[in-house]
């Protein structure tokens, strides 16, 4: 009864060893990798995010708007110097940072 047993057991173990090595010949060049395969790769270099056009109206207003926003600033330092706290000056100072880096958002690449 041992013999039998053993001899079984050594069929089933050399029929599960030699499956996979005959389905694996299968798995090697499956339909779809074939199909590729016709087919010619052709890769195109990826496109850039595209730039939105500048306004030059609005650029121009945001850079008078600097310009006169930095022009007032001196003279509520000067006045902060001498106790005189301006109510908007930290309001003019966010504004100036917000224009600037909308215009070098804009003009920079």
């Amino acid at each position: 009864m041992k013999i039998e047993t053993l001899s079984i057991s050594l069929a089933v173990f050399l029929a599960f060893c030699s499956t996979p090595a005959s389905s694996q010949s299968g798995l090697q060049n499956p339909p779809g990798k074939q199909e590729i395969a016709k087919h010619q790769l052709v890769l195109e270099p990826p496109e850039g995010p595209k730039r939105p056009r500048l306004d030059p109206a609005k650029l121009h207003q945001d850079a008078l708007d600097l310009a006169q926003l930095a022009q007032s600033v001196p003279t509520d330092v000067d006045q902060a110097v001498q106790g005189k706290l301006s109510k908007d000056l930290a309001e003019k100072l966010k504004q100036i940072e917000k224009l600037s880096k909308r215009l070098r958002g804009e003009l920079t690449p």
